[in-house]
């Protein structure tokens, strides 16, 4: 499998280098030249197959030149030691995703990069640079994925003031080869000086450098595999029960019972809470693998760049505003970048409806799925459960169950969340993060800072 920039064709990489080198030397994203399909048998086998081959037969194709069997085998066991249940939630569906060790949805990609990576460079003497621009939980997520991996060392930007004190724990709380820098800015500040150092040449000779963002070709594949096991389980009718991290308030919770049941062999719509569009991306992929999907909803909060485009074909990037789901608070999404090298407008108002939600909708949506369904939502989830009643709304959803990804565990956000309904329950790796003492550097939001600081770190 060859990769190519989303700006140009002219170069082609494999895995290995693509992964490694994170942007394209001419600062597009990396692509794959094709998008593999699912073998027929295991399409026939989507709804019972273990996650972790699900993962497995995802990954394969795309990297096998540089990942043999066996070591990729040995990497998605150790990577996916948790799982991504499809549970039934009053008249929809949740795709709990933060059920791994920072309770967010990147530990999936995160944990593959890391091991990887690992696999990727062995026997190199040089240490190698992990830059990642962070809105919240991604920062989290590459932290512990690469903590303590031998050879590399992990630099987090994320915006000061921006994240909660939870997220940057989680990001400056690790210490040995992960380290942070508060970047005075936003979000879009810390991504812009990721890509500028990993398009300095002159620096890059100095030191090897690569990203964790969903820039990062390795950390989106990863992440089309729980997009199949849903699709999977809910086209052969299937849910799966609560798992220990599920926060609902009581089995069956809440004023209103779970009333949904599965119409097998039908397609699903997806909904999923958006902001730099990496998660999406990745469930295209899987739709494009054959992943029986109808329909993605790309909800995002105010920071609408992506649904404005739908409606209009019109991209305008803009500078982002902060709002309660901050890890969506991206003005300028770089997927989209591969969205676009993949798919027409025209073809991208076929498969993906936009939808946008203010804050205030979120907060109501929070109480309300609390007090009617017994179940605690992040704000990013509910703006994913407030975009789709908006769509059902307005008869603009396809035939067929529908699901929202739950991107983030409550208990991350429950300065938001426990003043609406009351603390939501926290996950015993939570428990261990929030204990952690942060060390940090605050820089502005300029190249030359983040090149000083860098340097610093080597001395």
């Amino acid at each position: 499998m060859n990769y190519y920039s989303t700006r140009s064709k002219n170069d082609k990489a494999g895995f290995a280098s693509a992964a490694l080198s994170g942007l394209a030397p001419d600062g597009g994203l990396y692509v794959p030249e094709e998008i593999p399909g699912y073998s027929a048998s295991v399409r026939s086998s989507f709804g019972t197959m273990d996650f972790k081959d699900i993962a497995f037969e995802t990954i394969k194709p795309y990297v096998l030149d540089d990942i043999p069997v066996t070591i990729l085998e040995d990497i998605t066991q150790s990577a996916f030691t948790f799982t991504s249940p499809f549970i039934a939630v009053a008249d929809r569906f949740t795709l709990e995703l933060f059920h791994g060790p920072t309770a967010a949805f990147k530990d999936f990609g995160a944990r593959f990069m890391a091991r990887a990576f690992s696999y990727l460079r062995r026997g190199e003497d040089k240490l190698l640079k992990i830059l990642v621009a962070t809105s919240g939980d991604t920062g989290g997520a590459v932290a512990d994925g690469f903590f303590d991996v031998p050879g590399i060392s992990v630099t987090v930007l994320y915006p000061k003031g921006r994240v909660t004190p939870l997220q940057e724990r989680q990001i400056a709380g690790l210490g040995k080869n992960i380290s942070a820098l508060a970047v005075q800015g936003s979000f879009d500040d810390c991504q812009r000086l990721v890509k500028a150092a990993l398009a300095d040449n002159e620096f890059k000779r100095k030191m090897a450098l690569s990203s964790a963002n969903s820039i990062n070709i390795s950390r989106l594949i990863p992440q089309a595999a729980y997009y199949t096991a849903a699709a999977g389980r809910a086209y052969a009718g299937l849910t799966d029960p609560d798992r220990d991290a599920t926060p609902r308030v009581s089995s069956g919770g809440g004023k209103t019972a779970i009333k949904n049941k599965i119409t097998r062999q039908l397609p699903v719509t997806l909904c999923v809470p958006s902001g730099n569009f990496g998660n999406l991306t990745a469930g295209l992929y899987a739709m494009k693998m054959g992943a029986p999907i109808k329909q993605f909803i790309a909800a995002t909060n105010i920071n609408k760049t992506i649904p404005d485009f739908l409606a209009s074909g019109e991209y305008q990037a803009r500078l982002s505003q902060a709002t309660i789901s901050n890890a969506m608070d991206v003005g300028a999404p770089s997927n989209f970048e591969r969205m676009a090298s993949h798919f027409s407008w025209e073809e991208m108002r076929r498969i993906i409806t936009g939808v946008y939600v203010n804050d205030d909708e979120t907060r109501e949506t929070i109480v309300r799925v609390h007090d009617e369904a017994g179940y605690f939502l992040d704000p990013h989830s509910a703006v994913g459960w407030k975009g789709l009643d908006k769509l059902r709304a307005e008869n603009k959803i396809a035939e067929g169950p529908a699901g929202i990804l739950c991107t983030a565990h409550p208990a991350k956000f429950s300065e938001i969340v426990q003043p609406l309904v009351g603390p939501p329950p926290v996950p015993s790796s939570l428990v261990r993060a929030m204990e952690r003492t942060i060390n940090i550097k605050t820089i502005p939001a300029d190249i030359s800072a983040l090149i000083e600081a860098l340097c610093e770190s080597f001395q």
